[in-house]
């Protein structure tokens, strides 16, 4: 079976901002959709943002670490792609954000480095996902918050998430998902469990249904006012929040 293909973040360069043509500008839609869900679980630790430690695990080219270090937020954010990290830098407004070349899955901070850990679309590209979960809560402080977004492994995901991709999105790479990568939410709630960490809510995440979304079905290309929207159902992408205990 085919290996998913992570090497196509770093070939993006500026495209990650500008590309309409390439599944990036579905990535930039969805951020635009789960910053606030982000940031309003941040904000429910009570302390003031320059008192919050935040880790953006693939972080890509910044889609969530700028808007986080605009509220204040003590952002690192860590990818394996130097080229991402070097579109993400230009891209930092605030001058402020740390940002780190490593691995998910051997990152390189000390136990207890940061209050939040955040891991949007990362779990559903590394494998094993356990050993992600593992590291994101050794570095979690006691109380701290890991917040996540992957796939879920379904008929559906594969038919829409993947295959639909494929159909619709133009210059859309091959094995940019492959189906055995993709994560049930009942097998990440047991990942999490197994690293010391509560599982709390899940919200899913799908395109808003209307003039934007029928014109990339007819055109293969997203449009600037595509949108995404929260949902009780995980049949697809799905959102979710797990705690270290004190």
């Amino acid at each position: 079976m085919a290996e998913v293909n992570n090497e196509i973040y770093s070939t993006l360069g500026n495209r990650w901002y500008t590309a309409q043509d390439d599944p990036v500008a579905l990535l930039r839609a969805e951020s635009r959709a789960r910053n606030p869900w982000i940031l309003k679980h941040i904000q429910s630790l009570g302390r003031a943002p320059e008192a919050v430690q935040v880790l953006d695990v693939g972080c890509g080219a910044g889609f969530c670490t700028g808007p986080l270090a605009k509220q204040g937020y003590a952002v690192t954010g860590l990818d394996f792609s130097a080229s991402a990290l070097e579109v993400a830098r230009a891209n930092d407004s605030t001058g402020k954000i740390q940002y780190v070349e490593g691995d998910a899955l051997k990152l390189p901070f000390a136990n207890r480095s940061f209050d939040v850990v955040i891991s949007m679309d990362v779990l559903e590209h590394v494998a094993p996902v356990s050993k992600a979960v593992e590291e994101a809560s050794r570095v979690l402080k006691p109380g701290g918050l890991f917040l996540y977004y992957t796939f879920n492994r379904n008929f559906f995901a594969w038919l829409i998430l993947i295959k639909g991709v494929e159909w619709v999105v133009r210059n859309t790479p091959a094995h940019l998902h492959v189906y055995k990568y993709l994560v049930k939410p009942k097998e990440l709630a047991g990942y999490l469990r197994d690293s010391g960490m509560q599982v709390g809510e899940h919200m899913g995440l799908r395109p808003k249904l209307g003039k934007p979304f029928f014109r990339m079905l007819t055109s293969g290309v997203v449009p600037p006012d595509l949108e995404f929207k929260l949902t009780k159902s995980l049949w697809l992408g799905y959102l979710g929040r797990a705690e270290k205990p004190v």
